[in-house]
C-alpha cells in the first residue's frame, strides 16, 4: 500500500489517514483502485432505491478470503474494513461467526471509553444545572452565574464534540447522502442544543426578549446535549454487548471443533497433528472421550457417540465399522479408527456455520414493512419537530423560544427509529443460532417466516417416516421356480441401482449366500422398476405399473401381494421372459420418533399428506398405523411437485419434507422445503430448512422456532413503535396545556435508548426458547 487516497478523487494522496478535502469521504489505503473499503466510500451513492447496478454497497473484492464486515440491518452492505453502514449509520460487524477475531469488538471498546468519559464530565454538569432544584443551589451561587455558564461549556463541549463525534459524523453522512436515519435525528438535536448554547454564552445580546427568563438570562442546554450523548452511548454499548450474544450459538459450535487430530501412519505409529493438516483418506484415532476431528467413516472399533451438539438429540448413537461419524461430536467409552471423508470447509460443522451465517444476513419479508415505516418516519419527525418549535414560539409561555427549542430537540431524540430497524434482524440472528443448536438449519429468514403460515405438510415415506433402510422380508416363488433363483435374478438386476429397496434385496441375497450374476442392457424406469438381461433372459423387477405397462396379467397374484401390503410391506414382481416368476417383499421399519412427531405436528396445526411411490394398499397400512390424514400413492417423482402446486392453487400453504434427489423439484415448488440432513445434497440445496438428523421431530422444532421467532419480531416491532407513537406527541408538548407535562431532551434520550435495549433484550430471549 502506498499511503492513503480518495476512491472518488484518486488525485488526493497523503501519508496519514483522514478525509478527502474535496468530498469529505474517508481516505482508504492504496492507490484508489479498491473502490472504497470503508463504508463512507460508497455512502455518496444515495439511497438503496438508487443503488447503481455495479453493486456499490458490496465493496468486497472478488476472491477475497479474509474478514468481511456487514450491517445487521442491511446485509447488502459489505466491506473488508470496519466502519459504519452508509444506509442506517449502524456500526458494521463481522459477516460470519466463523470470521470472529480474538479480542473484544473494537467499536465496543471505543464506545465504552467515550461513554465513561462522557459520564465523568456529565455528572458534575448535571449537579451544576439541576442543583437548584434539589437544594444544591449554593454550588452555583458560589461560582456565580457567568462563571457557571463557562464551566458548563467546558464540561459539555468535550462530551458533544469528542464523545458524540461518531454520531455527528454519521448524521452528517446521512444528510449528505439523503439516507436519513436515527443518527440524522440525534445529530440535529444535539447540534441544535449545543450551538444554541454556545451562541447564548458568547453573544447573549443578539437574542430577542422572547429567549430571556425573568432574570434576563438566555438559557443554555449544554447539560441536555451532554446527557443525550451519554445516554445514547450507553444504549449503543448495551446494544453492542447484546448483539455479540446473537452469534454465541455459532461460536459455541465452532469452539466444539477439535483443535488437533491423531493420525495413524502406515507403519502403525500415531502422531498428533493440527486439524487443518488432516487430509481426505487419513486414518485417525478417536480415543474414549475425544472429539471426532472431522467427518468420516468408522474403519475399526465400536463405540457410542454423543451427537447432541449437531443434531439436538440427547441420546448417544451407536457406531460400528462402516458407520458415518460427524466432526465435533464426542466419542463415548470405545476407541475408534476413522477414515477422513470431509475436511476443512467441507465438514458438516463448517457447512452449518456457513448456512447459519447466510441466514443471519437474510431479510424476512416482514422487514420490508419496518423499512417502509423508517423511510418516511425520519422526514415526518423532522416536520413534527419544526411544527413543535413554531407552535411553542408563537403560543408558548415565556421564555417561549427556549420552550420551543426544548420541545423540538425532545421530538428529534425520542423519535429515533433505531429500535424499528433492529426489530427483525436481531430476532432472525438469534433464532438461526438457536435453531442450529437444536439441529434445525434455516437457509434464510423468508423460510422461517413462511413456515409459520404453513397448514399442509407433505412427507415422503422412505427415509422420512421410515428408517430408509428397508430389509428383505420374503420371497414368494411361483410353481416351477426356485426361491433362491428368483432372489438371485432380482438381486442381479438391482445390484446396479442405488435405491434403498434395491440395497435391501441385494443385501438379503448376500446374507443367504446367493451368488449374484452380471446383468446387461440394464434400464431403470423411474417410479416403476428395472429391466435387464440376466443369463440371456429378459428379467423385470418392479411394481404393478411396470408389469401392466408390458401387457402382463398379474390378476392371479394380487391376493398374495395385497396381504403383504396390508402389513405395510412393499411388494415387487419378478418377471422372467414375460411371465411372473415370483414376488419379492421388502419392509422399511417406521422410525421410533415418527408416531410422537406426527401427533405433535397435528397439535401444531398441520394436515399431513404422505406421498409415496408405493402401492396404495401399502401406503394405507402405514398411514393408518401413524394417523396420517391423507395419502397419495403410486406417485412418480414428477407428480410430487404437481400435487403441491394443486394444493397451493386451492389456497393451502404447503411444506414438503424429503431426502432424495427425486424430491428436489417438490422441495423447490413447496412454500417451504424441508430436507433431511441425512439425504442427498441436491435435496438440501433445494430446501429452505434442513434437519441435521432426518427425523420428523425436527419439523416440530422448526415449527416451534418459527412461531417463537415471528411472535418475537411482532413484539419487537410493537416495542419499537410504542415508544415513538406515544413519545413524539408528548415530546412535542401535546400534554402541556392539560397536565403541564413537557418531556425534557434528557428524558427523551433515555426513552430512545430504552426502546433499542428492550428490542435487543427481547430478541435474545430466543436463545433460551424451548423447542
Amino acid at each position: 500500500m502506498s499511503g492513503y487516497t480518495c476512491p472518488m478523487h484518486p488525485e488526493v494522496r497523503q501519508d496519514e489517514p483522514g478525509d478527502c478535502p474535496k468530498c469529505g469521504m474517508h481516505l482508504v489505503p492504496g492507490d484508489g483502485q479498491q473502490s472504497g473499503t470503508h463504508s463512507e466510500c460508497h455512502a455518496s451513492h444515495g439511497q438503496m432505491e438508487h443503488q447503481p447496478s455495479d453493486g456499490s454497497y458490496d465493496q468486497v473484492p472478488e476472491g477475497h478470503t479474509g474478514t468481511v464486515y456487514t450491517c445487521p440491518m442491511h446485509p447488502q452492505v459489505r466491506q473488508v474494513k470496519m466502519g459504519s453502514c452508509p444506509i442506517c449509520g449502524m456500526g458494521l460487524e463481522l459477516e460470519s461467526a466463523s470470521m470472529v477475531e480474538d479480542g473484544p469488538n473494537p467499536e465496543l471498546v471505543d464506545f465504552t471509553r467515550r461513554f465513561w468519559v462522557g459520564a465523568i464530565l456529565t455528572i458534575p454538569l448535571l449537579i451544576l444545572t439541576m442543583g437548584p432544584f434539589v437544594g444544591l443551589g449554593g454550588i452555583r451561587e458560589a461560582f456565580g452565574e457567568r462563571t457557571t455558564l463557562w464551566i458548563e461549556f467546558a464540561l459539555g463541549t468535550p462530551v458533544v464534540l469528542w464523545c458524540g463525534w461518531p454520531f455527528l459524523v454519521r448524521g452528517w453522512n446521512s444528510f449528505r447522502t439523503m439516507n436519513l436515519n436515527m443518527f440524522s435525528l440525534i445529530s440535529i438535536g444535539v447540534a441544535a442544543a449545543w450551538l444554541f448554547s454556545v451562541v447564548a454564552l458568547l453573544a447573549p445580546g443578539i437574542f430577542p426578549a422572547g429567549f430571556r427568563n425573568a432574570h434576563g438570562h438566555v438559557g443554555v442546554y449544554f447539560e441536555a446535549a451532554a446527557v443525550i450523548i451519554t445516554l445514547v452511548l450507553l444504549g449503543q454499548v448495551m446494544e453492542l454487548r447484546a448483539r455479540e450474544g446473537t452469534g454465541k450459538a455459532i461460536r459455541a459450535l465452532l469452539d466444539l471443533a477439535a483443535k488437533t487430530a491423531r493420525v495413524v501412519r502406515d507403519d502403525g505409529s500415531e502422531e498428533e497433528i493440527p486439524l487443518e493438516d488432516v487430509r481426505v483418506g487419513d486414518r485417525l484415532r478417536v480415543r474414549p472421550g475425544d472429539k471426532v476431528p472431522v467427518d468420516g467413516t468408522v474403519a475399526e472399533g465400536h463405540s457410542s457417540i454423543d451427537e447432541s451438539m449437531i443434531s439436538g438429540e440427547p441420546m448417544p448413537v451407536k457406531k460400528v465399522a462402516g458407520d458415518d461419524v460427524t466432526g465435533a461430536t464426542i466419542n463415548g467409552t470405545g476407541s475408534l479408527i476413522i477414515e477422513a471423508r470431509r475436511v476443512g470447509a467441507d465438514t458438516t460443522l463448517a457447512q452449518i456455520v456457513e448456512m447459519v451465517a447466510n441466514a443471519q444476513r437474510s431479510r424476512a419479508p416482514i422487514q420490508k414493512y419496518a423499512d417502509k415505516v423508517a423511510g418516511w418516519f425520519v422526514p415526518a419527525v423532522i416536520g413534527v419537530a419544526i411544527q413543535a418549535f413554531v407552535g411553542w414560539a408563537i403560543w408558548g409561555p415565556a421564555p417561549a423560544l427556549s420552550y420551543a427549542l426544548i420541545a423540538a430537540v425532545a421530538v428529534l431524540i425520542i423519535a429515533c427509529p433505531c429500535a424499528l430497524g433492529l426489530a427483525t434482524p436481531m430476532s432472525i440472528m438469534t433464532a438461526t443460532g438457536r435453531g442450529a443448536q437444536a439441529g434445525v438449519l434455516i437457509k434464510n429468514a423468508e423460510a422461517l417466516e413462511r413456515f409459520e403460515k404453513v397448514d399442509t405438510l407433505m412427507v415422503d415415506k422412505t427415509g422420512t417416516l421410515t428408517e430408509g433402510k428397508p430389509r428383505l422380508v420374503a420371497v414368494l416363488p411361483q410353481p416351477g421356480h426356485d426361491e433362491g433363483e428368483v432372489l438371485r435374478l432380482a438381486a442381479t438386476l438391482e445390484r446396479g441401482s442405488e435405491h434403498p429397496l434395491a440395497e435391501a434385496i441385494v443385501k438379503g441375497a448376500q446374507e443367504r449366500g446367493i451368488t449374484i450374476a452380471e446383468a446387461s442392457d440394464f434400464e431403470a424406469i423411474t417410479g416403476k422398476g428395472v429391466i435387464g438381461i440376466v443369463d440371456g433372459k429378459k428379467v423385470m423387477l418392479g411394481n404393478l405399473k411396470l408389469v401392466t405397462d408390458h401387457g402382463i396379467d398379474a390378476s392371479g397374484f394380487l391376493t398374495a401381494a395385497n396381504a403383504r401390503r396390508d402389513e405395510g410391506e412393499t411388494v415387487m414382481f419378478v418377471v422372467v421372459d414375460g411371465a411372473i416368476a415370483g414376488l419379492v417383499s421388502v419392509a422399511d421399519p417406521v422410525k421410533e420418533t415418527t408416531p410422537a412427531a406426527i401427533k405433535a405436528l397435528h397439535e401444531l396445526g398441520f394436515r399431513i399428506i404422505m406421498a409415496t411411490g408405493d402401492n396404495e394398499r401399502t401406503a394405507q397400512a402405514v398411514a393408518a398405523k401413524l394417523g396420517i390424514d391423507e395419502i397419495r400413492a403410486d406417485v412418480l417423482p414428477q407428480d410430487k411437485a404437481r400435487i403441491i402446486r394443486e394444493l397451493q392453487e386451492q389456497g393451502h400453504k404447503v411444506a414438503m419434507a424429503g431426502d432424495g434427489v427425486n424430491d428436489a423439484p417438490a422441495l423447490a415448488q413447496a412454500d417451504v422445503g424441508i430436507a433431511m440432513g441425512t439425504g442427498a445434497d441436491v435435496a438440501i440445496e433445494s430446501a429452505g430448512i434442513t434437519l441435521v438428523r432426518g427425523n420428523l421431530d425436527g419439523i416440530v422444532r422448526a415449527r416451534r422456532l418459527s412461531h417463537a421467532t415471528m411472535s418475537n419480531i411482532r413484539q419487537n416491532l410493537f416495542f419499537a413503535l410504542i415508544y415513538n407513537a406515544a413519545g413524539v406527541p408528548v415530546a412535542a408538548g401535546l400534554l402541556y396545556p392539560l397536565f403541564g407535562i413537557l418531556i425534557s431532551p434528557m428524558f427523551a434520550a433515555l426513552a430512545m435508548s430504552a426502546s433499542s435495549i428492550s428490542v435487543v433484550l427481547n430478541a435474545l430471549r430466543l436463545r433460551t426458547v424451548k423447542l
